[in-house]
């Protein structure tokens, strides 16, 4: 499996050359890191499957709205269901002391996923539908290091019901394609790479998402159009330590800083989080993104089957900030509401690794 490190390492590497968000933001990310990193897959003993509905700047006409589903599990992982990981096996508490003293890295195993996300925003609809494989191997007793690669396609369309084409509108304008030969709808392929590390009390991830950088136009070949948009790669550092805070409390702050060029002044914004977690059965958390929004979570386990959360994240309203032209909709909107909802199949136990619930 060295050649696939090598594979996504090299990816990694390449995808440094990027211009502007073009992918969705996710506040709960911090639960699902999987929409953002392929190596997650197959992290946990059992199915992780997560839809989730995203309504971003709500009362702002053309807003972003995300929605998607995730799923992935392990393949030919063993069972350590009496082991200090287990989830909530009765009479142990897997986030308590045995936790740390017990702790041990998963064998070597597969994992795989699968990734269906919908963004639209404006007049521009994104689908997109991508396959993950991950392997995950013990660099010792404690620590695992995986690898993962996704690849998919994406359709791109512009909803040409939102453009009057009548009066002073062109059905042939380049800016749009031509109406009458359907050009306003565009296939491309899609690739996206990753590494974590992760432990009992630390995880570290790196990943790179669009890493095929291509040129999106939707007219042919069009010698009038001298600057065409372009698909590039956005990059995803993350990283987390879990505290100890009696049996029954765990807190978990992250950083998770993306870089895509041309986004902002220096192309990197960084998002801090928090999080409170008491057992495996609720927690708290808040996080804020550099010059963007505050935000608050919750989220309730229930059964070991089924996870609930929800976030609302609220504009920054520095007048410094709005003056610098970040952020300049926030006096415009009220807010973005995230819910996701999950589901664990055939739940044998976490392997509480400090991303897990």
């Amino acid at each position: 499996m060295r050649r696939l490190f090598n594979i996504v390492i090299s990816f990694l590497c390449v995808s440094f050359y990027a211009y502007g968000q073009q992918r969705p933001h996710y506040t709960q990310y911090v639960i699902n890191p999987f929409i953002i990193n392929p190596a997650i897959a197959g992290i946990d003993n059992y199915g992780d499957l997560k839809v989730s509905a995203r309504d971003q700047w709500v009362g702002l006409k053309g807003a972003p709205r995300t929605s998607y589903l995730t799923i992935h599990a392990p393949l030919g992982k063993s069972d350590y269901r009496l082991s200090s990981t287990s989830f909530a096996v009765p009479g142990n508490n897997p986030r308590g002391k045995s936790y740390w003293e017990n702790y041990t890295a998963a064998a070597p195993h597969h994992g795989v996923g699968l990734s269906v996300i919908n963004d639209r925003t404006g007049s521009f609809n994104f689908l997109s539908a991508s396959a993950s494989y991950a392997y995950h191997l013990g660099l010792n007793p404690t620590t695992n290091i995986s690898a993962g690669l996704s690849a998919g396609v994406t359709s791109i369309r512009i909803d040409r019901t939102n453009h009057d084409f009548t009066g002073f509108g062109d059905p042939s304008d380049p800016a749009f394609g031509s109406v009458l030969t359907g050009e306003l709808r565009k296939i491309r392929p899609q690739m996206a790479a990753g590494i974590w590390l992760y432990a009992r009390n630390y995880f570290v991830g790196l990943s790179a998402q669009q890493i095929i950088p291509q040129t999106l136009s939707f007219v042919n070949n069009d010698p009038t159009i001298l600057t065409k948009s372009k698909l590039i790669p956005h990059l995803f550092l993350t990283a987390g330590y879990r505290f100890m805070i009696g049996e029954d409390f765990n807190a978990i702050p992250s950083v998770m800083i993306k870089y895509i060029n041309g986004s902002s002044r220096n192309g990197y914004q960084p998002e801090f989080n928090a999080k409170l977690q008491y057992r495996d059965v609720l927690w708290i958390g808040g996080s804020y993104r550099y010059r963007d929004s505050y935000a608050g979570m919750l989220g309730l386990n229930m059964g070991n089957r089924i996870t609930v959360s929800y976030s609302y994240d609220l504009p920054v309203n520095s007048d410094i900030i709005r003056n610098s032209g970040a952020n300049i909709l926030s006096p415009f909107h009220n807010g973005t509401h995230e819910l996701v909802i999950g589901i664990l199949l055939g739940n044998k136990y976490s392997e509480a690794c400090p991303r897990c619930y």
